[in-house]
């Protein structure tokens, strides 16, 4: 679950969809808390070899319902490879022209999968929008992004001295309009948390945290950063005023 808006004391949060069943889900999750959860519809590419055609018909039913803001978790992902690389790129480009047929951004997903991944991205030239969901990759992968006119989700990895440190120095980089913040949710929960929780899960609530380190590695005051961001979210999911 992932915290993308806060105004007037009401928080909006995407519900994400990583498989036809949980897309179901957050649907149903996003109907019963009606202008507060809003789901994403799509199957990530741990699962890709589930996207048959009479599937991705389903999907695409999912991906109209009007609680759905988003098409993915979509993407490639070579550390895992839980589905054969070839799979995941056909599920991803077929992902991508559900978006651009529905007009709706795409919620993505990468790991280890650079180069293919910015490839079927330019193959699909200028007919979606979307967020490269979780960035924690190098100065180079941002300017890609970047140049690709992508909204860039930051999580919790900025707060784990071991391996997202390097991020705190590409803040800077990320336009106020395409900053996105992510818990990430129950994954990633941050590091530098004081008390530690007692239990790993990662929730929505650790959002102000992850928030209050963005602003310090951009030089902003937290109210500044949550405003920008929350504005960022509305704008690139078309989320209505809460």
């Amino acid at each position: 679950m992932i915290q993308r808006a806060r105004a007037a004391g009401v928080i909006q949060m995407l519900v994400t969809g990583s498989t036809l069943a949980s897309t179901q889900s957050a649907i149903a999750l996003a109907r019963t808390y009606p202008r507060q959860l809003f789901a994403t519809a799509g199957v990530h590419p741990h699962h890709a070899t589930e996207l048959t055609p009479a599937r991705l018909s389903e999907l695409r039913e999912l991906a109209q319902q009007p609680q759905v803001v988003a098409v993915g978790e979509c993407g490639l992902d070579y550390f895992r490879n839980f589905s054969p690389p070839a799979q995941q790129q056909h599920a991803f480009h077929a992902q991508l022209e559900l978006a651009a047929q529905i007009a709706k951004p795409v919620f993505l997903h990468q790991r280890d999968a650079h180069a293919d991944f910015i490839a079927i991205l330019r193959e699909h030239g200028a007919q979606w929008r979307g967020v490269a969901h979780c960035f924690t990759g190098s100065g180079e992968e941002l300017s890609a992004y970047l140049d690709l006119g992508l909204a860039v989700g930051i999580t919790g990895w900025i707060c784990d001295e071991r391996r997202g440190a390097h991020l705190a120095a590409l803040m800077p980089r990320i336009p106020a309009q395409r900053l996105l913040l992510e818990t990430d949710g129950p994954y990633l929960l941050p590091r530098d948390l004081k008390p530690k929780p007692a239990a790993r899960r990662n929730e929505p609530a650790y959002l102000l945290h992850i928030a209050a380190a963005v602003a310090r590695a951009r030089g902003e005051s937290l109210p500044a950063l949550a405003a920008a961001s929350t504005a960022a979210a509305r704008t690139l999911f078309d989320l209505p005023d809460s």
